[in-house]
């Protein structure tokens, strides 16, 4: 079958790679949809923490099941299905807490081992979620739009709080839809006029701040002086997270969504004085795809317009280049198979 690795920073090969029948527990899914995610490009450029080279990118992914090993269920050949991509122990203390998401060992297709970029792929079958009601493209954004899912989930927003979401890619419009859901007063702050009017269009965000226009004074104004009980950074920017401590009501919420390979630092008696919590949310459970799930069946998310660009496989690796640039303006990026 073919496959694309990225066999170091900056550089792509398509391989024949062999296959092998699934195992036990194990779904082969010939897959048809790959998302491109944030992850990917840093891998790409080499700046991925947790990341090893020669890999397989791919986690965002759907497609139909074509065969099943011994003792499997939950689906069946033919299913249409999304991969949830994340394969934990099931042992460890984060496991038995029902955290599956930060598993001491975990193993995330795509980034500690090899993922979804290639014909087919074995799954362990309850890693994989029929969606037969739904597309293709839509199954394939279930990931992303469950990590924002997890993360407001995580933050313990309620409704009438106003959330600060910082970064309009493809997690920030998920964070922003789902903390919509819950009923808050959204603020979307980003760098891009193009993506402040996605914010507004597709994530129904209330208000509109750009990160480089006196960002501070704006969200003073736009809360009477109190800033927000949460605010989310979604953008993987060091100075960005760094930054966002000052943005933070006096006893409210700083979740971190992004990532970055790098230290953030922070001013203690600023930390102190608000009395803030600081969180991480990473990946996210079988708990958020549900909800994501039930959002684009009834409606409620619309994942035809998450995406803006596409590229059949075969032309993935010129297209991928041309996706990090700032000029092509891409927010979700999807790469078909047949």
């Amino acid at each position: 079958m073919k496959t694309i690795v990225c066999v170091e920073p900056g550089r792509f090969e398509m391989r024949e790679q062999d296959e092998r029948a699934p195992g036990p527990g194990e779904a082969l899914v010939r897959i048809r949809r790959v998302g491109i995610c944030g992850t990917d490009y840093h891998a790409f450029r080499g700046n991925q923490p947790f990341f090893e080279y020669p890999r397989i990118l791919g986690h965002e992914l759907s497609g139909v099941v074509e065969a099943l090993g011994e003792g499997t269920a939950g689906v069946a050949v033919g299913d249409r299905v999304a991969v949830v991509p994340y394969l934990e122990c099931g042992v460890c203390i984060a496991c038995r807490q029902g955290k599956p998401n930060c598993c001491t060992s975990l193993r995330v297709l795509g980034v500690h081992t090899d993922g979804g970029m290639r014909e087919r792929l074995n799954v362990p079958a309850d890693h994989l979620l029929a969606v037969n009601d739904l597309t293709l493209d839509q199954a394939a954004t279930l990931e992303p739009l469950a990590i924002g899912a997890h993360a407001v989930r995580r933050s313990g927003l309620t409704a009438g709080e106003t959330a600060l979401v910082i970064g309009g890619g493809p997690i920030g419009l998920g964070v922003m839809a789902f903390a919509k859901a819950e009923g808050a007063n959204v603020i979307a702050m980003e760098v891009s006029d193009e993506r402040l009017a996605l914010c507004a269009g597709w994530a129904k965000a209330d208000y509109l701040v750009h990160a480089k226009r006196e960002p501070a004074d704006r969200i003073a104004e736009l809360t009477g002086g109190d800033y927000p009980t949460v605010v989310f950074d979604a953008t993987g920017n060091a100075q960005s997270m760094a930054d966002a401590f000052r943005y933070v009501a006096h006893g409210g919420r700083l979740v971190y969504v992004g990532l970055v390979k790098s230290d953030i630092a922070f001013h203690d008696p600023e930390f102190h004085k608000r009395e803030l919590t600081l969180m991480g949310s990473r990946n996210a459970t079988k708990e958020d795809f549900a909800r994501v799930m039930e959002a684009v069946r009834r409606g409620r998310i619309d994942a035809a317009g998450y995406i803006t660009h596409r590229a059949p496989f075969a032309d993935m690796i010129g297209e991928f280049e041309r996706w990090l640039r700032p000029e092509s303006k891409v927010v979700k990026a999807i790469v078909e198979l047949q």
